[in-house]
Order: structure tokens, then C-alpha cells, then sequence
């Protein structure tokens, strides 16, 4: 009974609901990254390079036959794949640069300093004289 309790307590834990809520989250966006690059950013790469679709791109093994069907190696659409990989990455490479540059920009803004009086620094001066003589 006591494996029983410690999965009971594992599954119903904070950071392992949290962490399906990210993947839940993640292959949502995952549908709209995949959407994005494949309605939008590809047809006007497509046109650019002379209408090429890379997804159709195939070298068959062997014929079909009968009622098998054929054996293919569909090289394209793994290039299409590098190729939506690196244009998210880009994506997100671009997209996390502007932020960090938005971060930087808030950092870089000193914080004012407060006025100090004559007396304060009298104070501060005399202070580091007493350090100095121990």
C-alpha cells in the first residue's frame, strides 16, 4: 500500500500538473508555429525559389504492386522539416533578441540617487577615518 501512496502523492504534486499544463500549452502552440510557417511564411519562400515543393520530393524503392502499395523514402518532406525548423528558430531567435534588447534598456536606466546633505557626508568622511585608524 505504500507504493500506492507515494505515486498518489507524485501525481497529484504541484510541479507534475504544472508540468502537463506546459505540454498541453506547448502542443497547442506547437499547432499554430506549424500553421504559421507552413500557410504563411512558406508560400512566399516557395515563390522565391521558383515555386519548388520540397514536400513532393520522393525516391520510390519499389513499385506498387498489386494491392501493396509503394515503398518510398520521402526525402522532401524531411528537408521541408529542416527547412520549418530553422525558420522557427530563426523566428525565435529574433523574437527572444527583441526582448533581451527590452530588458537591457529597462536595466541600463540608473535609479536615482538620493540628495545627500553636507552632513551626511561629513558623517560618511568621518566614518571612514575611524576605519582607517583601527
Amino acid at each position: 500500500m505504500g507504493m500506492m501512496k507515494e505515486f498518489k502523492e507524485f501525481a497529484v504534486k504541484g510541479n507534475v500538473i504544472d508540468m502537463a499544463v506546459g505540454i498541453i500549452i506547448g502542443a497547442a502552440f506547437g499547432k499554430i508555429v506549424s500553421s504559421f510557417v507552413g500557410d504563411i511564411i512558406m508560400p512566399p519562400i516557395g515563390v522565391l525559389l521558383g515555386g519548388v515543393d520540397f514536400s513532393s520530393l520522393a525516391f520510390t524503392v519499389q513499385e506498387a504492386r498489386g494491392g501493396a502499395p509503394a515503398v518510398v523514402i520521402s526525402y522532401g518532406k524531411f528537408i521541408q522539416s529542416m527547412i520549418d525548423f530553422a525558420i522557427i528558430a530563426f523566428a525565435i531567435f529574433v523574437a527572444i533578441k527583441g526582448i533581451n534588447s527590452l530588458k537591457r534598456e529597462s536595466e541600463e536606466k540608473p535609479a536615482e540617487l538620493p540628495k545627500i546633505s553636507n552632513e551626511e557626508v561629513l558623517l560618511t568622511e568621518i566614518r571612514d577615518l575611524l576605519k582607517e585608524r583601527k
